[in-house]
């Protein structure tokens, strides 16, 4: 088979990593990524340190709007799929990459498979589950993660499509794990261009959302939370952030905060499997948390992974100090838990992706 995969942000490119590995065992793969994520630290060091392959085509789409970035994409997609004639389009998560990938794919009558499929937060104010819907909704194959995510599928009518076949980041966090064992990986790097040390006891959060970074309030709020811990916060800072990052820590003296810029994949498992305690907005890390068995707030309204939330392992907060204050407080059983697989979901993907082809 000739499988087409679409990727264009961090947490694409970590599952990815996982399941091509598997796939071009047997399989052509060709790798497309639109440059939604094109910052090196957000980017070209994944494919690098996960030893991905170099994309077969880098289409250079980044910033604009939501419609102007996905309109792009959707035309230099459909470019690539008349010039390549895949049998199957593999598509992973919830960005603007994956819907675009989707309705290239479908208008070209091209079988599209949506992993991490099903996921639904219940608002269409939140542009990823919009994409999720309609990448959803075209697709003819839908891998789940978990059995939540299959019920919500079921519920819109996708059902002889939809299997639950784990997490391919849950994959990746054991596969990495391993490899990053106890030593730490690449040189934190603070906002101004010089190393930072990192200290024995830490807290790690990650803050991108523009309803918690996009402006001062929500963001003084979080960083004045974690400047009151017992120990540091490790915070790296997603680019478009920077400037503001910068301001707000030195106008409000949050010494306390260790701002960094972004870090590499093993470089954030290494951060997760040592810190205290987890704040992020990142659909991602709350499930790492989870993995590596640390308690995580979650700084969000909706509930991205239900299965993370047992016993106050992770709980969502306001954007305000005194909420995050009372989570991280609260007390937490942290034990092993198989909701989100057995580590091997990239072969269920790999096996399911032949099915397809075979009934077609």
């Amino acid at each position: 088979m000739k499988i087409l995969t679409v990727v264009g942000a961090r947490p694409q490119f970590i599952k990815a990593a996982v399941v091509s590995r598997e796939l071009r065992k047997k399989h052509t793969e060709v790798l497309v990524h639109t440059g939604q994520h094109y910052d090196y630290n957000m980017s070209d060091i994944f494919f690098e340190e996960l030893d991905i392959p170099k994309p077969d085509y880098n289409l250079g789409i980044s910033g604009g709007s939501h419609g102007q970035m996905t309109g792009q994409m959707l035309i230099k997609i459909e470019e690539v799929l008349q010039a390549e004639k895949p049998d199957i389009v593999l598509l992973y998560g919830d960005t603007n990459s994956t819907m675009a990938g989707a309705l290239a794919a479908v208008k070209l009558q091209i079988p599209a498979v949506h992993v991490e499929s099903g996921n639904r937060l219940g608002t269409k104010t939140n542009p990823e589950e919009v994409n999720r819907i309609v990448t959803d909704h075209v697709s003819s194959l839908h891998l789940c993660c978990t059995e939540s995510a299959k019920r919500f599928l079921e519920k819109e009518g996708i059902c002889d499509s939809a299997f639950v076949v784990g997490d391919p980041m849950y994959d990746a966090f054991l596969y990495y794990s391993e490899k990053v064992g106890d030593e730490q990986g690449e040189q934190l790097i603070d906002l101004y261009g010089n190393e930072l040390t990192l200290p024995d006891h830490y807290y790690y959060m990650t803050c991108h959302r523009e309803e918690n970074a996009g402006s001062d309030e929500p963001l003084i709020e979080i960083l004045g939370a974690m400047n009151t811990l017992d120990y540091a916060t490790i915070y790296p800072v997603h680019p478009r952030n920077t400037e503001r990052v910068k301001r707000i820590v030195k106008e409000y003296g949050f010494t306390k905060i260790l701002c960094c810029k972004p870090v590499g994949y093993l470089m954030s498992v290494y951060l997760v499997n040592h810190c205290e305690k987890i704040v992020t907005d990142s659909g991602g890390l709350q499930r790492e948390a989870f993995f590596a068995k640390k308690q995580c707030v979650t700084v969000f309204d909706y509930v991205v992974w239900p299965e993370t939330m047992k016993d106050n392992r992770n709980q969502l907060a306001k954007h305000e100090k005194t909420d995050i204050l009372a989570k991280l407080s609260k007390e937490q059983i942290l034990k092993s838990d198989n909701s989100f697989g057995d580590g091997f979901s990239y072969k269920k993907i790999v096996n399911k992706i032949m099915e397809l082809k075979r009934s077609n």
